[in-house]
C-alpha cells in the first residue's frame, strides 16, 4: 500500500469508534477521564485496521492538577523510610512478573516490535525495579575528617520534590521504569508523560505501581502533547527535575526551559552508532552482531547500529555474509511465529525511513538489499520497510550523519585503524559503539579514543544493564547518566552537615 493510501486509511481510522476504548489519566490515585475532546488513536502499526484505543490530548489544567497532587503527596512520601519505599518497588517486581505476558503483548500490538523483543524489554524493566528496590538500602552519604576538633562532618542525599519523567515510544515500558523507579525510591513524587502512541504500556506500569501500594499522588500519569502537558511538566516551577528521552531538538529546548527555573535536567537523545570490523575479526560473530544491532527492534532504538565501518581487506567477504543474513529476516506482525522484524511504529516514522532511503539513492549510495516499503499481502496493512543496506557511503553524506531511527544501515570502507577512528568519531552523536577484532592493543586504543559513552568489544552496539550507567557524549546526552547509581543520584540533592560536639563556644577561621 503506498504512503498516501496509508494516510487516507489512518485518517478514517482516527475517528473514535464505539468499540475502542479511551485511556484515562491517573491523577492523585484516581483514573479520570480527560476533559479534552481531542485524542490520538492508538493504532497497531502491523495492521492499521486494528484501532486499540484513543489517548487523550489532555489539557494544561490537567497537567497542573497532576503536579499539585504530586506536591501534596511529597511530604508524606519523603518521610517514608527509604527501605519501605523500596519494598513497594519489590512488590512491583512481583506484579510485573505476573503480568509479563500481558505487558509484552500490549507492547507488540501498539509499538510493533516482535514478541520476543517485547518480553525482553519487560524483563529489563523487572531488572531495573529489582535493582532500585535494593538501592533503597544504599542511598548513601559519606563521612570525612573535619579540620576542627570534636566535629563530625558528613553528607546525606535527600529527595528533590516533584520531578517529571517524559518518555518515548520505542521502549515504552523499560524507559519509564528506569526513570520513575529511581525517582520514587529516592523519595520524590512523579508526574509522568508517556508517548501518545504507546499509552497501553504506560497504563500498565501505573497500575503496577498502584497495586504495589504506592500512596495516592506519588505517581501521576497524564497523556498529551508536548506543547501542553510536556510544556507544563518542564516549565512549571514546582517541578524540581526533568528526565527526558527524545530528539536532540526537543531535548535542547527542554534543557533551556528547565534551566530557566533552575530545575535539574537530564536528556538522553540521539545516536549514530558505529560498528567497526577489523581484518582480524571473527566475521561470523561480527555479521550476527551487526544484524542484531541494525535490524533488531526495526532499528528503532538509540543504541542501534547505523554505521558499519569495514576494513577493505575483508569488506567484500563480510558483506556477502551480511546480505545472506539479512535475506533471512522475516518481516511481519510481531505476534506471529517466525517473524524477526516488525513495522515502523507509525506513519510518520514509516515516511521518515522511506525519505532517508530516497536521499541515500540520490546521493549515489549503492543499495545492496531492501530500499523500499513492503506492501504485498498482509504487509500492505502496516508500516513495513525492508531491512536496507547501503554501500559506498561517504562521511559527508546524509546517511552518514543523521539518525534515521529505522532499519537502514550505512557501509564505510576503511584502509586502517586510524581511518576507522576518524570515520567513527565524525558525527555529532556519541552514545554507543562496537569493535570486532582479536587484537587487544586495538581494543584498548579504540576504547581510549572513541567518542562514545558506552563501548562494546566483539558484541553488538545495543544493550545495557541496570547496574551500569547509560548515556553518551556530544549531542547524545545532556546532564547525568541514567540507570545505576548515577540514575538514582540525579533525583537527589546533597546536604553537608557539621556537628560540633565540643559543648563550648569557639571562634573558627574556616571559610
Amino acid at each position: 500500500m503506498p504512503p498516501q493510501a496509508l494516510a487516507d486509511k489512518q485518517k478514517s481510522a482516527a475517528k473514535p469508534a464505539a468499540e475502542t476504548r479511551r485511556y484515562k489519566n491517573f491523577i492523585n490515585g484516581q483514573w479520570v477521564d480527560s476533559s479534552s475532546e481531542k485524542t490520538t488513536p492508538n493504532i497497531n502499526p502491523a495492521n492499521t485496521d486494528d484501532i486499540i484505543g484513543h489517548a487523550p490530548q489532555s489539557t494544561r489544567e490537567e497537567a497542573q492538577a497532576a503536579i499539585a497532587a504530586a506536591q501534596a503527596a511529597f511530604p508524606g512520601w519523603r518521610n517514608t523510610p527509604a527501605p519501605a519505599r523500596g519494598r513497594i518497588l519489590a512488590k512491583a517486581v512481583q506484579l510485573t512478573y505476573e503480568r509479563k505476558e500481558e505487558i509484552a503483548r500490549t507492547m507488540t500490538r501498539e509499538e510493533g516490535k516482535i514478541l520476543s523483543e517485547s518480553r525482553g524489554e519487560v524483563q529489563k524493566g523487572i531488572n531495573l525495579l529489582e535493582y532500585y528496590a535494593g538501592q533503597s538500602f544504599r542511598i548513601e552519604g559519606r563521612t570525612s575528617p573535619s579540620e576542627m576538633p570534636s566535629t563530625f562532618v558528613y553528607t546525606v542525599r535527600q529527595p528533590l520534590g516533584v520531578v517529571s519523567c517524559v518518555t518515548p515510544w520505542n521502549f515504552p515500558f523499560c524507559i519509564p521504569v528506569w526513570k520513575t523507579a529511581p525517582a520514587l525510591v529516592a523519595g520524590n513524587t512523579v508526574v509522568f508523560k508517556a508517548a501518545s502512541n504507546t499509552p497501553g504500556c504506560a497504563e500498565l506500569l501505573a497500575k503496577i505501581y498502584e497495586d504495589a501500594g504506592l500512596p495516592k499522588g506519588v505517581l501521576n500519569l497524564v497523556y498529551g502533547g508536548g506543547g501542553t502537558v510536556g510544556d507544563e511538566f518542564v516549565n512549571n516551577k514546582t517541578v524540581r527535575a526533568v528526565s527526558f528521552t527524545g530528539s536532540c531538538e526537543t531535548g535542547a529546548q527542554v534543557a533551556r526551559q528547565a534551566a530557566s527555573h533552575l530545575a535539574k535536567v537530564t536528556c538522553e537523545m540521539g545516536g549514530k552508532n558505529p560498528l567497526v570490523v577489523m581484518d582480524d575479526a571473527d566475521l561470523d560473530l561480527a555479521v550476527e552482531g551487526c544484524a542484531q544491532g541494525a535490524f533488531g527492534s526495526t532499528g528503532q532504538r538509540c543504541t542501534a547500529t547505523s554505521r558499519l565501518i569495514l576494513h577493505k581487506a575483508i569488506a567484500d567477504k563480510f558483506l556477502e555474509k551480511l546480505i545472506d543474513r539479512v535475506k533471512k529476516i522475516n518481516v511481519g506482525d510481531g505476534t506471529e511465529d517466525g517473524i524477526n522484524m516488525g513495522p515502523a511504529v507509525d506513519k510518520a516514522q514509516y515516511e521518515t525511513d522511506l525519505r532517508y532511503i530516497e536521499i541515500a539513492k540520490k546521493q549515489g549510495n549503492k543499495c545492496l538489499i531492501g530500499g523500499a516499503a513492503l506492501t504485498e499481502g498482509k504487509l500492505g496493512k502496516g508500516y513495513f520497510v525492508a531491512p536496507t543496506v547501503f554501500d559506498n557511503v561517504k562521511p559527508e553524506h546524509t546517511l552518514a550523519q543523521e539518525e534515521v531511527f529505522g532499519p537502514v544501515l550505512a557501509i564505510f570502507r576503511i584502509n586502517d585503524f586510524e581511518e576507522a577512528m576518524t570515520v567513527a568519531n565524525n558525527v555529532q552523536f556519541g552514545l554507543t559503539c562496537s569493535i570486532y577484532t582479536s587484537d587487544a592493543n586495538l581494543v584498548m586504543r579504540f576504547t581510549d579514543r572513541i567518542e562514545a559513552g558506552m563501548v562494546h568489544i566483539n558484541s553488538p552496539t545495543v544493550g545495557g544493564e541496570a547496574q551500569l550507567p547509560f548515556g553518551g557524549f556530544k549531542s547524545t546526552g545532556y546532564g547525568s547518566r541514567e540507570m545505576s547509581d548515577e540514575g538514582l543520584n540525579f533525583f537527589t540533592q546533597l546536604k553537608t552537615v557539621f556537628y560540633d560536639y565540643t559543648g563550648v563556644r569557639r571562634q573558627t577561621n574556616i571559610y
